[in-house]
């Protein structure tokens, strides 16, 4: 196998070497283009990322001060002297301030922002220059002549650090006089369009790096940013498995590679373990294992755990995800439903910032309430006089019904003959006790009554296998 040459890997186009031409610049002026760390300071009582001293509040409350000082002038005028001189006091009290980010335009003048991938602080450098630490063999000692060099060098999209002190400008924004200036690492491509972000849906996924980058930098944008769809995504998660914890749940780990692919009816992955010398499949779904638990004597017992499906891909399906999966001994059918809306409604109003509407593209989805519906009233209402049976009703539910569930709705009284793992309603013994919750047209959740008899376990897997 050949290997390709560095110059190879990153595309040759007049922007990329430019981008090449200038970290070679820069690491005459610096020595170590790369270096190990940067000190970030600790003003606003934590680590000072920008967002940190973007929400710091004796900053913050200056900023305010600043927009009533300029909503009382006239167009064109500017903010007094003495009051922006004041608040300039203020701000230079608060002592020096070291923060690193990411460029968010070339340098083509005294003023630049810097992103740390959440928020933006702009930053002034003057031609008189700050010092730039010469960072050859490590000495990280000053350079007081070539910081404005440095500065020229710079491209939109590189990591830098900045040291000095704040100050707020006539236009109201809070600013950092760089004194002293360190360069992080280059960017080697050109960034994303600011404007529009990145536009191709696969795009966005096979670089999802450029993605966030590019979400970050993109001045006009609809709904979340992909980063904030990480963090709510995060929050939710997070939300669950504290919901789960304090109600006296165990989390527990159960094996990705299994001998059988079990617990659910889906193609598996297929690997070869070589000590053993035998076939492994990566897991469809961690129920027997957890059952187990169950039996052993877990009461409460759950997982967050990826799962691997080798069947279609699509918006609605991904052959490798994410499930939760947990049992409550002693619970029925009614129990888990009732418990597992609670828990949605905890996540959701923590991630949401205690809010339960959320919109989801096209659709505004409530999590306030949870409509229960059973499968036959809900193809009644959906698809008048469509006649079903035990054998068609799951396709006739999937093709007349469950795209308008779009509202968090639970689907209950499933036929019996295709819930073999569900007890039977105690009302009706045609039906099982299972449900299945739908949001925004898709199916988010299944739970039972655990059917836990051994004898109607095999006479209804018998069953359903006479059926196929």
């Amino acid at each position: 196998m050949s290997i390709p040459s560095f110059n190879e890997i990153i595309e040759q186009n007049d922007q990329t070497e430019a981008r090449a031409a200038s970290l070679d610049a820069i690491a005459a002026l610096v020595g170590n283009a790369y270096p190990n760390k940067f000190a970030r300071t600790a003003v606003s009582g934590g680590e000072d990322t920008i967002t940190a001293l973007k929400h710091f509040d004796k900053i913050a409350d200056i900023e305010s001060r600043m927009v009533e000082i300029k909503a009382s002038l006239g167009e064109g005028e500017r903010p007094p002297a003495d009051k922006k001189d004041a608040l300039n006091e203020e701000l230079k009290a608060l002592g020096t301030v070291r923060i690193a980010g990411r460029l968010t335009t070339p340098t083509r003048g005294n003023f630049v922002h810097l992103t740390d991938g959440v928020n933006k602080l702009q930053v002034y450098c003057n031609k008189k220059g700050p010092a730039c630490f010469d960072q050859e063999r490590w000495r990280n000692t000053l350079d007081e002549e070539n910081g404005w060099a440095l500065w020229q060098f710079l491209d939109h999209g590189d990591l830098i650090g900045v040291e000095g002190y704040l100050f707020v400008t006539n236009t109201g924004e809070v600013c950092v006089h760089v004194e002293k200036l360190q360069f992080l690492a280059k960017a080697m491509l050109p960034m994303p369009d600011k404007m529009h972000g990145i536009a191709d849906p696969e795009l966005q996924r096979r670089f999802r790096y450029a993605d966030l980058i590019a979400s970050t930098l993109q001045i006009e944008h609809e709904g979340l940013t992909t980063r904030e769809v990480f963090e709510r995504r995060a929050k939710l998660i997070s939300g669950m498995r504290r919901f789960l914890d304090d109600a006296g749940f165990i989390e527990v780990e159960t094996p990705m590679l299994t001998p059988k692919a079990t617990g659910a009816a889906a193609k598996p992955f297929e690997t070869h373990h070589n000590a053993l010398d035998i076939a492994l499949y990566a897991r469809v779904a961690p129920e027997l294992y957890l059952k187990r638990l169950v039996v052993g004597g877990f009461e409460k017992v759950y997982e967050l755990n990826r799962n691997f499906r080798n069947e279609g891909l699509s918006q609605r399906h991904n052959p490798e995800f994410t499930m939760l999966e947990f049992y409550i001994a002693y619970m029925d059918v009614n129990g888990m439903m009732d418990f597992a809306e609670t828990m949605i409604q905890d996540a959701v109003a923590k991630a949401n910032n205690g809010s339960l509407v959320v919109q989801y593209g096209e659709n505004e989805i409530d999590f306030g309430k949870f409509e229960r519906i059973t499968m036959l009233d809900a193809i009644a209402k959906y698809a008048p006089g469509v006649e079903v049976d035990d054998l068609n009703i799951i396709a006739a539910f999937d093709e007349h019904v469950e795209h308008h569930l779009i509202q968090p709705t639970f689907i209950v009284d499933y036929p019996k003959s295709i819930s073999p793992l569900s007890k039977a309603s105690p009302e009706d013994p045609n039906f099982a006790e299972r449900f299945e919750l739908f949001i925004n047209g898709m199916e988010v959740a299944n739970g039972f009554s655990e059917l836990n008899d051994p004898k109607e376990q095999y006479e209804r897997f018998v069953d359903q296998m006479s059926r196929a």
